[in-house]
């Protein structure tokens, strides 16, 4: 067995491993590229492979942030183990363990206090461990000095058949009336949509917006919430990471809340994705609080994540 840094000579095998070991989480090439070689962060001395015999066995990816993220910055005292797995034939041998503890002694040297599992932004394949699909990941970290957290959930709901339901058709009639309105992206809005998201959500969703206006496909990814006087009160986005069906982030501004103008948001554009012929929506995570709000718009809870980290 041996453990070497990153090699691009092994990407085929490192993605077909990746899909037969991960096989709630499939990854394209496009995908593998794009959110751990590509991510501006990315280093391939933070990043192993397990050879056995010349073929790839397992492989770890960690990042440590060189570029600030939004208003996080640095995050000088983080560190995120991305992704890690072993063929099965292979587990049980020590090697996940090798590769973890690789990284951790690197991120150590890099400056982190803290290792999080999964959760890095912007580029986050699970968002900490999935004791229901994964059991095995609960007690390998835990073996490793790794502490549980909160509970997040993935929600998603079929949209064949979705129409919005006459409580959020009547909420939306009468904000309407009051001069509110929820309508599809347009460009005399890209100066105003970055402010009003980076000073109501941060950096992180600021982002989401200027990639999808760069892509030019912001005008069908996004729907927007407005004031009686015009100005964005809310964002629903989509698509952020390509695929059509993933929903989120959504917000409404804070002085808006409570008003129903969410679930109205929700609502338009859950009908727009169904009237592009979406089949389907689902998102990443939200919190308890969260997934009782989305239950009571009709979504229904895909996966449970538990937040995991290991302070040094």
């Amino acid at each position: 067995m041996e453990i070497i840094e990153y090699d691009q000579k092994y990407e085929a095998e490192i993605i077909a491993l990746w899909n037969r070991t991960c096989i709630y989480d499939p990854v394209t090439v496009e995908k593998f590229r794009n959110m751990i070689l590509l991510d501006e962060n990315f280093d391939p001395s933070f990043c192993w492979i397990a050879l056995e015999e010349g073929k790839a066995a397992g492989f770890l990816s960690a990042m440590k942030r060189k570029y600030p993220y939004g208003e996080r910055g640095l995050e000088e005292d983080k560190g995120w183990i991305q992704v890690i797995f072993t063929d099965r034939p292979a587990q049980r041998h020590g090697i996940g363990g090798k590769m973890l503890v690789k990284a951790e002694k690197k991120l150590r040297e890099a400056g982190a206090k803290t290792i999080i599992l999964g959760a890095y932004s912007p580029s986050y394949f699970f968002y900490g461990l999935d004791p229901d699909h994964y059991a095995s990941s609960v007690s390998f970290f835990r073996k490793y000095g790794y502490t549980a957290g909160e509970t997040h959930y993935s929600m998603g709901m079929d949209l064949r058949d979705y129409q919005m339901p006459d409580r959020l058709l009547t909420k939306k009639k009468k904000a309407e009336e009051k001069g509110y309105r929820f309508i599809p992206f347009d460009y005399s809005y890209c100066v105003a949509l970055p402010v009003f998201m980076k000073e109501n959500f941060g950096g992180g969703w600021r982002r989401h917006a200027m990639e999808a206006m760069r892509r030019g496909t912001a005008e069908d990814v996004i729907v927007l919430a407005l004031n009686p006087e015009g100005e964005i009160i809310g964002c629903a986005n989509r698509a952020t990471d390509g695929n059509p069906s993933r929903f989120g982030p959504i917000g409404i501004a804070e002085g808006y809340r409570d008003r129903g103008l969410g679930s109205v948001l929700l609502g338009t554009a859950l009908e727009e994705m169904r009237g592009k012929g979406i089949d389907d929506m689902f998102f990443m995570t939200t919190d308890e609080d969260g997934m009782r709000y989305y239950l009571r718009n009709g979504l229904h809870v895909l996966r449970s994540f538990v937040s995991c980290h290991k302070d040094f």
